[in-house]
């Protein structure tokens, strides 16, 4: 779908044919003397319609305006959060199949986390999902027009948005893709594919490379699958060699029954997501291909299976980290922090100016936070506030959680360095201690995604997330610099 923004008040949104014209009325909203702005304030006058937030009106085929459709929808006072819940509500009346050209219209001067809220809820509204349907519905929308008086003040920020949410269609589609069309091999070449089109360097090891490397808390989750574990290196090189990049860490399990310590059976399927934070790293690196901001980043993907087998890892077994730490495995299902002990420690060698994981962590961090923040954990002090700012810019939110020390003490174990779980209290915060171990060597940061990164039920399937956050972050990084 092609984004376009326009410099257009509401006389010049009239003229425009498009199938669907939505205006996103303010509560400060005043008539000026053309047409559109004269139904809008009778509508308003009469009662039909009001600009608060949440309020919408169809109307079909106006003599006032070109659209076929024109839907006034409320936005309050006109704030990120509300824009963006007007125009799903807006889209959710108007998708159909004739619906090819939209355009959303300011009916007052845009501010810019509007504008970003605009193109967010239209990308949201009109993603589908098709690789895997023998019969797809066709997409039908082919272009989404965003106006505003003020275009020109808001154009960077437009660009941005539509920068991001091609990235976090890129995260969406690997996210939803089942284990067997998403396999690490799959993801491996996936990786290969966007680095050959985008320009930056990859580079994929299997498990010879990595039994080299000395990864034995990661070969040890793979080796219960029939499926050969990859370990991807993405360099995307923006600013001089001199600078120290940003390290990106994704947790790439592309099935998690649980090993051994196995899940219940409802709702397994779900775990085809437990590799949505290297699919969000896949998703940044597309966004930065557009965007090409001055700076380094790495992305780092750890990805196998965690299955069943008579090869698979046993609860009691230890095994020896890549950092020459070992590891008493209690619980087979908390495999995430394996992966990524090994990842975090391979990171070093870029001595980087920063380390972000990203991960489906834990169930206690969804318990604590739901699905409307991440869990964010930070042991440098200036990367925690610089990422939870970069969360509420993007609109894509985190919450600080503690690292305090006393978190640690459930990870003590007779029979070797470290256990990879702690108690049931408190689970979310001794995930991110035991990985605060495998990080000592940088600023470091985790985001455990495990309540954001995809919904349930009817609307199952990838949101996207934290792409925008981790975006939003390195833009701020490379403006720094």
């Amino acid at each position: 779908m092609n984004f376009e923004l326009k410099p257009l008040g509401l006389v010049g949104v009239a003229s425009e044919k498009v199938d669907v014209l939505v205006v996103l009325v303010p509560q400060s909203f005043k008539a000026a003397k053309d047409d559109l702005s004269a139904l809008v304030a009778q509508t308003i006058k009469s009662s039909d319609f009001e600009p608060k937030a949440g309020k919408i009106l169809h109307l079909y085929r106006p003599s006032q305006c070109n659209a076929t459709k024109l839907i006034l929808v409320g936005v309050g006072e006109g704030t990120a959060k509300e824009v963006r819940a007007a125009v799903a509500l807006a889209l959710a009346g108007a998708k159909t199949p004739s619906l090819k050209k939209l355009l959303v219209s300011f009916a007052a001067p845009a501010l810019e986390d509007a504008v970003r809220a605009v193109v967010l809820a239209i990308a949201d509204a009109t993603y589908a999902y098709t690789f895997t349907k023998s019969k797809p519905e066709p997409r039908t929308l082919v272009k989404a027009t965003v106006a505003t008086s003020n275009a020109t003040e808001v154009q960077v920020t437009f660009d941005r948005a539509v920068a991001i949410v091609a990235g976090c269609e890129v995260a969406k589609e690997w996210a939803n893709r089942p284990a067997n069309h998403a396999t690490p091999t799959h993801l491996g070449e996936a990786a290969q594919e966007l680095a050959k089109t985008a320009k930056f360097s990859c580079e994929v090891l299997g498990p010879k490379e990595v039994a080299k490397l000395g990864m034995g808390s990661f070969m040890a989750v793979a080796q219960g699958s029939e499926q050969p574990l990859r370990f991807i290196v993405l360099r995307y090189d923006g600013a001089a060699k001199t600078k120290a990049p940003t390290v990106l860490v994704g947790k790439g399990i592309t099935f998690d029954c649980g090993g051994i310590s196995i899940k219940p059976a409802g709702e397994m399927d779900e775990m085809k997501f437990d590799m949505s934070g290297a699919a969000s790293v896949l998703g940044v690196f597309r966004t930065l291909a557009l965007l090409k901001p001055a700076i380094n980043v790495v992305g780092l993907i750890a990805s196998c299976e965690n299955m069943v087998s008579g090869k698979a890892v046993k609860p009691g077994d230890v095994v020896t980290s890549m950092s020459g730490q070992t590891i008493e495995i209690l619980n087979t299902d908390a495999e995430g922090r394996l992966v990524l002990c090994d990842a975090l420690t391979y990171a070093e060698r870029f001595k980087p100016a920063a380390v972000v994981d990203i991960a489906t962590l834990t169930g206690a961090c969804m318990v604590a936070l739901g699905g409307v923040r991440s869990g964010l954990f930070a042991s440098d002090e200036a990367l925690g506030q610089a990422l939870a700012k970069a969360g509420d810019d993007a609109q894509d939110l985190c919450w600080r959680m503690p690292l305090d020390d006393d978190y640690a003490d459930g990870l003590k174990t007779n029979f070797a360095d470290v256990a990879n779980i702690g108690g049931r209290a408190g689970g979310a915060v001794t995930a991110a201690k035991f990985l605060q171990r495998f990080a000592q060597k940088f600023p470091w940061a985790h985001l455990d995604i495990a309540g954001t990164a995809w919904k349930s039920g009817a609307s199952k399937g990838a949101t996207g997330r934290p792409v925008g956050l981790l975006v939003e972050y390195l833009l701020m990084q490379a403006a720094a610099k």
